[in-house]
């Protein structure tokens, strides 16, 4: 089974009027007012699931910095979900802060079937007090034996729309604080998996995994021996960031390695289910 585990859609109104949108959230305007930036309904993304042989994709919100973009994307991810079953895993999200409103949010979510929360932004977030406003959102994907799906940037490198600061050392501060949390670092990590060539840092990701969302357009492919060198293939998840991306390009990638067959397979879903518990 193939899954894609990084996936963004937004409500067929958000894509019909993103300037209004824009408008409303900064972070939403930092990377969709371009009219050239894509952005994908559930319907979009079933088509194109349909068209490379995905089978399943997890659903992503973003980190949006207003609440009620937050909670408009949410239910819509948990009604594609509701529509398409067998095809769809849902996350959510809130802004990080100190609410009540955003932590009843992330509840409702949670009860209703949600499978992680997720895709957060830490680097919109002051360093001062990060880890106090996580902790409860940590707690509530513990309680509910959820995912926590966390933006990753390259401290280096080219600049993008949404690369942000959330780098390796903001990442491992998470990790740290959270043991016991099942963390996915999308994007690579931002390179987090080169540093556990550190002994410590090694233990210290034991629950934690990394997607390859956007890879095409941040490494060459040759990262997929070195993050499964590092860290174990068994923490890669095959991840497109769509509509950023389609899965056609990765496939190529992937086979083009010519990994062994059962490499491939657990890289491309044979992990996702195991953490999914699918």
């Amino acid at each position: 089974m193939i899954i894609d585990f990084h996936t963004h859609i937004v409500p067929l109104r958000v894509k019909q009027n993103r300037e209004r949108y824009a408008l409303r959230d900064t972070s939403f305007a930092a990377i969709y007012r371009d009219p050239k930036a894509k952005l994908a309904t559930a319907e979009d993304l079933m088509a194109a699931m349909d068209k490379s042989g995905v089978e399943k994709s997890v659903a992503l919100s973003y980190g949006w910095r207003t609440l009620d973009l937050c909670i408009e994307t949410n239910s819509y991810i948990m009604e594609a979900v509701a529509r398409y079953p067998k095809r769809l895993i849902g996350f959510c999200t809130v802004p990080l802060k100190s609410s009540d409103k955003s932590l009843n949010e992330l509840e409702r979510c949670l009860k209703a079937g949600a499978c992680g929360i997720g895709e957060i932004r830490p680097d919109l977030v002051p360093a001062k007090n990060r880890l106090e406003i996580l902790k409860p959102i940590a707690e509530l994907a513990e309680k509910y034996r959820a995912i926590l799906l966390t933006h990753s940037s390259e401290p280096v490198g080219h600049v993008y729309p949404g690369k942000g600061t959330a780098t390796p050392d903001i990442l491992l501060d998470i990790i740290r604080a959270f043991p016991e949390l099942k963390i996915v670092c999308a994007h690579w990590g931002g390179g987090l998996p080169f540093y556990a060539l550190m002994p410590e840092v090694k233990i210290e990701l034991k629950n934690v995994y990394f997607d390859t969302a956007a890879s095409p357009f941040l490494y060459s492919p040759e990262i997929y021996r070195l993050v499964m060198e590092l860290v174990g293939e068994d923490k890669i998840l095959f991840g497109t960031d769509y509509p950023l991306l389609g899965a056609g390009r990765y496939f190529r990638e992937i086979e083009n390695l010519r990994l062994p067959p059962a490499t491939s397979k657990a890289i491309l879903g044979g992990n996702a289910t195991r953490l999914l518990g699918e």
